[in-house]
């Protein structure tokens, strides 16, 4: 009865699928969700509220005060309704910082060591803005769902035939889509939160510029990385390039320049400067 239906459920995929369809701010690219926000917003929170138990979350006046001073200026330009902008920092050594579904954005206290002035900070925080604007959480969760229906369709018909060539198919077609599909897409995606954001830095009066030197500071910190067919963000060289490329268009929206100054917590690793 599967294999008979199978047309049929393919069908039903391919219609949803159309009908998931959106349009993301600034770059126009066509993307595909399933969520709609009050879902997003919920597992946002839900995830959010995982994190605050099990990450030690910093109570550092000055770091809490320069993120949610930036992030509150970033936000009020990134014109998405509905959101539930909220800024922490997490204690911890680690240069990094995410976004989840909503406007719920996390930044580690190590990324003060690369960032050392508000317009670096606005590089972070811009770019999770982003995330968060282009729905990109979303997006890569309805990714996931559309890649599994098919290998899951396929899987099922061969199984009937041979449970061994079944799970073989299932565990193969697993590796991939993660590979071949999912990791590349989100290369894509950390481009393009790069671009919105420094459009967003530019509205909030930040120079944009200074992502050029926030990535340069982050490349001088060298360490382990992985090859960039497995790396879910793009290397090096090839980001500030591609930051480069990108800023007459951020510029153009730029109104004025902001001027605040993050007293710096500790001395920065060599090579890195504001």
């Amino acid at each position: 009865m599967i294999r008979r239906n199978l047309p049929a459920i393919l069908i039903a995929a391919a219609v949803i699928l159309a009908a998931a369809c959106s349009t993301v701010p600034y770059t126009g690219r066509s993307q595909m969700n399933f969520l709609g926000q009050k879902e997003e917003l919920a597992l946002g929170q839900q995830a959010a509220r995982q994190v605050m138990q099990t990450e030690k979350i910093s109570r550092d006046p000055v770091m809490n005060a320069a993120v949610n001073r930036v992030g509150r200026n970033i936000a009020a330009v990134a014109n998405m309704p509905g959101a539930r902008w909220e800024f922490h920092v997490i204690d911890k050594a680690e240069p990094n910082a995410f976004c989840l579904p909503g406007g719920i954005i996390f930044v580690y206290s190590g990324i003060f060591k690369y960032a050392r002035n508000d317009d670096q900070l606005a590089a972070v925080i811009g770019h999770e803005v982003a995330h968060a604007l282009a729905r990109h959480g979303a997006e890569r969760m309805s990714q996931q769902m559309a890649v599994a229906l098919p290998g899951v369709a396929v899987a099922t018909v061969l199984d009937m035939q041979s449970p061994v060539m079944g799970q073989a198919f299932a565990r193969v077609y697993g590796i991939g889509a993660q590979v071949g599909y999912a990791l590349p897409h989100s290369r894509s995606q950390e481009l393009e939160a790069d671009r919105i954001g420094l459009i967003l830095m530019a509205k909030a009066g930040y120079d944009p510029e200074a992502a050029v030197s926030f990535w340069q500071n982050m490349s001088r910190a060298g360490g382990a990385k992985l090859p960039a067919f497995l790396s879910t963000h793009p290397v090096g060289q090839a980001r500030i390039q591609a930051i480069i490329r990108a800023l007459p268009e951020a510029r153009s929206y730029a109104p004025g320049k902001r001027e605040q100054f993050i007293p710096p917590d500790d001395d920065p690793p060599p090579g890195v400067r504001g």
